[in-house]
């Protein structure tokens, strides 16, 4: 008899793990030896050569075709022109919904796009979607959500006086790091993105958003200095800083976000 907690268990670990569909009505033994002869095909009267009544897999192969992805580099163009064609926000979340050159929507559940007021003076950009935020639609609304909220709330902001995306708008699945090539197709939608937001401060949180928008390396060594992020009209002051996930594992580190939040509370009152 299957215990039900280790049931519960398993199933929690395949959700972390990405695993969140069902591919097949029965299990299929993945490790099973591919050398086996296939099965003996069943001979059939002429009376019965009319095509078999389909099941299952059958309309799931006809229902879901398989999505074919253009190569990363002609992937990066569509995007590019596709961006460049946006005069609004709003415009620029139906681009991006339409969207077909990156694999990480196949997986998703929905495009996570922003969160807060697209007027702010402040944008804060992370990485990529979390399970969470796959699951609302909304970025940084999990636990190191909850953390950046905080953290805004300490130098008197909220979500009604920031806006929040990330560098890619789709959940990668597992909670992996993001290709090159995801980062590399996605980049336009999200350059786009600042440039039609025009914040008077850019916060880059975590390395990989910093290294992707301001070519800087080594969050460690990076944080809390002023750089500049070139729109191609103006350039904005930008700060990279840790991201509130990286907070949740080093608590310790809080000080010197609270060093570097205190840093953009007197950029943006000055």
């Amino acid at each position: 008899m299957i215990d039900p907690q280790a049931a519960r268990d398993l199933l929690a670990f395949y959700l972390e793990a990405g695993v969140d569909a069902v591919l097949d009505d029965e299990a299929a033994d993945r490790f099973a030896d591919e050398t086996l002869p296939p099965p003996t095909a069943v001979a059939r009267s002429p009376e019965s050569s009319e095509r078999p009544a389909a099941g299952p897999q059958t309309r799931r192969a006809t229902e879901t075709p398989a999505v074919v992805l253009p190569p990363p580099d002609a992937a990066t163009a569509e995007a590019r022109e596709a961006a460049r064609t946006a005069q609004t926000l709003q415009d620029l979340r139906a681009i991006v919904e339409r969207f077909e050159g990156c694999g990480l929507k196949a997986t998703a559940t929905q495009l996570v796009f922003a969160d807060g007021n697209p007027e702010a003076r402040l944008m804060l950009v992370g990485e990529a979607p979390g399970r969470d935020e796959d699951i609302e639609g909304r970025p940084f609304v999990g636990r190191s959500g909850q953390l950046l909220d905080r953290m805004l709330a300490a130098i008197g902001l909220d979500r009604s006086s920031v806006y929040i995306a990330n560098v890619l708008p789709w959940w990668p699945p597992g909670n992996r790091t993001p290709s090159s090539y995801e980062t590399q197709i996605c980049l336009p939608f999200i350059q786009r993105q600042i440039e039609l937001c025009n914040p008077e401060v850019l916060v880059c949180l975590g390395g990989s958003s910093a290294e992707t928008l301001l070519g800087q390396k080594g969050i460690t060594k990076i944080r809390g200095r002023w750089f500049n992020y070139d729109t191609g009209t103006r350039a904005i002051r930008a700060m990279p800083t840790f991201h509130p996930a990286f907070l949740l594992r080093s608590p310790l580190q809080k000080r010197f976000v609270w060093r570097d939040f205190l840093a953009i509370k007197k950029a943006l009152s000055g």
